[in-house]
């Protein structure tokens, strides 16, 4: 008597791969330029409160718009919405090889903050939706690992890259890695969020015992962008500042 054994899917398919790539190149671009802008800021005259208000600007729009995703996704589905974030967060970037006006440079964080939270929670809950329940824990998992990478090698990169090219240069190659991985996104199957776009987030994180937490982390994230945008005007030498970079990238929770 012959027994069928039940064909395991792999867990990385072609859609799970494509979801990964966005992840890789939407987070790079925002980590290449996270304390790039501010030295960016400092070396064109506006080092008093640019730095700080543009890394502040850019934290308060990702975390605005989290909040705004999961309607956007019920109402356009993944692929579109995936597509909006990468464009969001590279095309704003070359508005900076025309102009260091504080302003503008703010206008260009708060859009590409908006692009980061985009792909982020769009990108958890494409993920969740693609494995299969038992193994949604270890794709989620990994889906964490592959976000970490762009964090541990973009912010000590982009600085030390300052002393070897131009601000410009480095403007270009940050628009560059988000927008070539739209190809990817036109691969994302056109579906919708299974979520309800009702869902209430801070609702949500009361009723589950994960508002403490949230609040921890929050103060682990506010400390971390305090010390990417000042740690490197303060060093001075881009080496060290990306080395110490480095360090606080991989010691982080």
């Amino acid at each position: 008597m012959t027994i069928p054994v039940e064909q395991v899917r792999p867990l990385i398919d072609g859609q799970f791969a494509r979801v990964l790539v966005i992840c890789l190149g939407s987070g790079l671009s925002m980590y290449l330029l996270t304390s790039v802008i501010p030295l960016y800021l400092a070396a064109n005259g506006s080092a008093s409160i640019g730095p700080g208000l543009a890394t502040g600007a850019m934290m308060l729009s990702a975390v605005a718009v989290e909040l705004l995703v999961p309607r956007i996704l019920a109402r356009w589905g993944y692929r579109i919405v995936l597509g909006l974030g990468l464009v969001l967060m590279g095309a704003p970037a070359l508005l900076l090889l025309t102009t260091s006006s504080l302003p503008i440079v703010v206008l260009v964080c708060v859009i590409r903050g908006a692009g980061l939270a985009i792909n982020v929670v769009a990108g958890v809950a494409l993920i969740a939706d693609l494995a299969p329940a038992h193994r949604r824990g270890e794709a989620l998992g990994l889906y964490g690992v592959i976000v970490g990478i762009p964090a541990v090698a973009g912010l000590p990169l982009g600085v030390y890259l300052t002393g070897v090219i131009s601000f410009d240069a480095l403007f270009v190659i940050a628009a560059a890695v988000a927008l070539v991985v739209l190809i990817a996104a036109t691969g994302i199957a056109d579906r919708t969020s299974t979520e309800a776009p009702h869902v209430k987030v801070l609702g949500g994180l009361r009723g589950s015992g994960l508002l403490m937490p949230s609040f921890v982390f929050a103060a682990v994230t506010l400390a971390a962008g305090i010390s990417v945008t000042f740690l490197p005007l303060a060093a001075g030498n881009h080496s060290l500042a990306a080395t110490a970079l480095l360090l606080q990238a991989v010691t982080t929770p």
